[in-house]
């Protein structure tokens, strides 16, 4: 009888408050917004374009239904101007004043609002031929770049000869030899409509139905994959792009902001080069400047440019070591070059790994940085680089030289790896991303550093280098796990960590001497972080956290970049705990998670047994979900939330479960807060950690307990088996990420909860979807015995 008033008094609370809050959590909600541009107001002149985060490596999925892919020109962002009539002109003769044909008016302004109308007099043509034909006005995003010979997309250094010029006829000279193309990407405006809240799917459909341009123009629209970018990704490693841009198919269109809806994935080249010499040093550098490079062809050595970074000191010295007996007075290069410090020349014997951007039109390597030494010889080129027609080389055909320098593959042979050397070996496995070939060679530096036992710099995927130090510092006593495996680790994880925590703000906890140190909680930067590690400041009156430090240090962390994973590593911060929203949206969390924290002496079984209840009350109401262990005794649920969602609107959720679980099986759960007025034996159902600026460790952390704990997703089908989560640590996890993939991907590509059904009893979807899954087959009975108990 009680359960029944209790079912009924809960169903009560449910529709009653739901109802009050949701309808107030969406007010405002983009969804409204998108449906309804807005007027036009102010002057097109001033406004300027939306630009892109750069991702790290494996922090975007290349096939995602939220995501929108196109190409990454190399050429000038422009913003164009079109309106079909400038006004009427005035007759010459007062006597009959006839009115002339509309004069189409156009203007190109750079992302830094510079007019660049003057020097594109080709495309200029082009858009007004266009704009003659337009009902109203457009605003018009897009990419000016130079066309190569088969007129193909070049790179930007081909545009160099035209963006300076000033005189008309320079520029109409310049402009008969290098023919240039604009394409289209977004539209802002559209007649006296402004689209900029319309989500980027809408605005692409009014871009494509406005922006009409006839065959054989310079102008065009960019390609895009929706959904699905792994093709156009192939085509842009054979055809040598630049990168793609990855958009996330909702967002508007930020004015003059760097915002992370919009995504830049970069494709570095990397490649083998032979050594023929080097340059004296510069200043306070010791042994050398640079090394000169070159690839073979027909005529011989031919010069491709200097290498200068990317060196330690110990680099230094033992490249310098084995230069030197291969020093010779004649120059190896066919041809002629200068170069700003003294050259000296060397028998073409050492070859070396080298990664840069691009090769300039007089085939110089553009921002070369040194990865190491190759042992088996071979040099390269891609495909497309100057025509060289050399295969592009495979990071994977690495190997460790014999004088250590920084290397891919494993090389146990010779005495080379560790195991040889007496020491334990590294964390050195295959990347957790099939295809990223540039997370081993950070893998191997940080083991050289620490087996050498001294601080130095790692270079990192996208030119930023972070400093390391003492990362054989033990961590974890019981286990000797040291500070370089914590580094390790989260080098290996970051293709499936990274997603997690981007653009979300992240509170520290640090751990400088080790777990049974002393610790301490940090909110806000407090000193200069290297380059490529993210922070930023919210919006005043935001900040959930008042303290003393934010006074002078407003600024936080953002996860999402390998530089900020690994910074916050090597300042000691084991666990990642990022909030529940994204700094773009900081009131409006896209999840929302149950903790289930057991009491003292309480195992592990009756953990799963609550995380089971609480899993079919939301299945009940049609809510997915996807479990984790927390890394350490207890285990998270978690529930996405769908854009614009307030935080109170997502506790209240979690609240009402909990509470439901709590008073149906009071002898295992409670929801009790103080921890004296808990019930012995029984879970704690955690709620109120869905409050802004609270955080839980997220997926595929590592945490601070003496087992070094991972916080490991899991399927519904395991939680049903009984699991340990003994069984998941720093050593063990990543061989369980690589067999199963990325369960906690369903967190975000999956169904959102759909809390307006909820009040209805609809929940997201169909019954058959209530519940996301990770396994096929039917769920099996509960067991019994679930494991240790003495957790």
């Amino acid at each position: 009888m009680f359960s029944v008033m209790f079912s009924v008094v809960i169903s009560v609370v449910i529709s009653v408050v739901i109802s009050v809050v949701i309808p107030w959590s969406f007010r405002g909600h983009s969804v409204v917004i998108y449906n309804r541009p807005m007027q036009w107001h102010g002057a097109m002149a001033s406004v300027r374009p939306m630009l892109a985060v750069l991702a790290a490596p494996g922090e975007v999925p290349l096939a995602s239904e939220r995501l929108v892919y196109e190409r990454k020109y190399d050429g000038i962002r422009a913003l164009v101007t079109l309106e079909p009539a400038a006004g009427r002109r005035r007759a010459r003769s007062s006597r009959a004043p006839r009115p002339q044909p509309p004069v189409p008016s156009v203007s190109i302004r750079s992302r830094n609002g510079l007019d660049k109308t003057a020097q594109f007099p080709d495309l200029v043509a082009a858009f007004k031929r266009l704009a003659a034909k337009l009902p109203g006005p457009l605003l018009v995003d897009g990419e000016i770049v130079a066309l190569d010979e088969r007129g193909r997309p070049a790179s930007f250094t081909r545009l160099q000869k035209r963006i300076h010029l000033t005189g008309a006829r320079a520029v109409a000279a310049v402009a008969r030899v290098q023919p240039v193309a604009f394409q289209a990407f977004d539209l802002l405006r559209d007649g006296d409509e402004d689209l900029r809240r319309l989500p980027l799917t809408a605005r692409r459909l009014r871009l494509q139905r406005a922006f009409r341009p006839p065959a054989r123009s310079p102008l065009g629209l960019s390609e895009i994959a929706p959904g699905d970018g792994r093709a156009l990704y192939r085509r842009a490693l054979k055809e040598d792009w630049e990168g793609l841009i990855a958009k996330e198919a909702a967002s508007g269109y930020e004015t003059g902001r760097r915002s992370p809806a919009w995504r830049k994935l970069k494709i570095p080249r990397r490649h083998a080069f032979i050594v023929g010499g080097w340059t004296a040093p510069r200043q306070s550098r010791a042994h050398f400047g640079a090394l000169l490079l070159g690839v073979p062809d027909e005529t011989g050595l031919r010069y491709v440019g200097g290498v200068g970074s990317g060196f330690d000191e110990a680099t230094l010295a033992r490249l310098a070591a084995r230069l030197k007996p291969l020093a010779t007075k004649r120059s190896p290069f066919a041809d002629a070059f200068k170069t700003e410090e003294t050259a000296h020349w060397a028998r073409p014997e050492l070859v070396v790994e080298v990664k840069y951007t691009e090769l300039t039109p007089d085939g110089r390597l553009r921002h070369p940085v040194f990865l190491g030494v190759r042992s088996d010889g071979k040099t390269g080129l891609g495909t497309r680089d100057s025509g060289l027609g050399a295969p592009r080389l495979e990071a994977g055909r690495l190997r460790a030289s014999r004088f250590g320098e920084p290397a891919v593959a494993l090389a146990k042979a010779g005495g080379l790896g560790p195991e040889a050397r007496g020491q334990r070996p590294r964390a050195r496995g295959r990347p957790l991303a099939g295809d990223d070939q540039e997370i081993p060679p950070v893998l191997e530096r940080l083991s050289a550093l620490e087996d050498a036992r001294t601080d130095g710099f790692v270079d990192l995927p996208g030119g930023d280098r972070l400093r390391v130090t003492n990362l054989w510092k033990i961590f974890w006593p019981g286990l000797k796990i040291t500070k370089g495996d914590l580094l390790r680790y989260y080098a290996e994880v970051s293709p499936l960590l990274l997603p997690a925590v981007a653009d979300r703000p992240l509170v520290m906890k640090r751990f400088p001497n080790g777990i049974h140190g002393l610790t301490f909680y940090q909110q806000r930067v407090l000193e200069t972080p290297p380059a490529g590690v993210r922070t930023e400041t919210l919006p005043e009156g935001l900040d959930p956290i008042k303290e003393d430090e934010e006074a002078t240090n407003p600024a936080r962390f953002v996860g999402g970049s390998l530089a900020t994973l690994l910074y916050m590593a090597q300042v000691a911060a084991i666990s990642q705990d990022p909030w529940f929203s994204r700094v773009t949206t900081p009131l409006e969390p896209d999840q929302v998670a149950i903790d289930l924290d057991p009491g003292p002496g309480v195992g592990f079984g009756t953990v799963l047994d609550v995380a089971r209840w609480v899993r079919d009350e939301l299945e009940r109401l049609h809510v997915p979900v996807v479990p984790k262990t927390s890394g350490s005794r207890g285990l998270h649920i978690y529930i996405p939330l769908p854009a614009g969602t307030t935080y109170e609107s997502g506790m209240l959720l979690c609240q009402v479960v909990a509470t439901i679980v709590s008073g149906r099986h009071r002898r295992q759960a409670t929801v009790d807060r103080m921890v004296r007025k808990r019930p012995k034996g029984t879970v704690y159902v955690d709620y109120l950690q869905n409050i802004l600026g609270k955080t839980l460790a997220t997926a595929y952390s590592v945490r601070a307990i003496d087992f070094a704990g991972v916080s490991t997703p899991l399927t519904w089908n395991e939680v049903d088996a009984g699991v340990d989560p003994r069984d998941f640590t720093i050593r063990t996890a990543p061989a369980r990420f690589r067999a199963v993939g990325d369960l906690w991907a369903r967190l975000r590509e999956g169904p959102k909860v759909d809390l307006k059904k909820v009040v209805r009893g609809q929940g997201s979807g169909s019954p058959e979807k209530k519940v996301i899954r990770t396994t096929e087959g039917p769920r099996k009975s509960p067991r019994k015995d679930h494991g240790k108990d003495n957790l």
